[in-house]
């Protein structure tokens, strides 16, 4: 059965860590594709905000 598990963070080094420690729990042939985004906005303060997500794609 294909799963998909998502991640969504503020800082990419969060991201990292995040994606990171599920994947040393998976076995590496369960491993499908890793999809990656980044958005960026600005509050009417003008302040900038970033949105950090990836889709790992694997096999249960």
């Amino acid at each position: 059965m294909v799963q998909v598990k998502v991640f969504d963070c503020e800082h990419e080094k969060d991201l990292e860590e995040d994606v990171n420690q599920f994947l040393s729990r998976l076995e590496e042939d369960k491993l499908i594709d890793i999809k990656f985004h980044v958005a960026a906005m600005t509050e009417e303060n003008e302040e900038q905000i970033y949105c950090f997500s990836a889709l790992v794609m694997y096999r249960k």
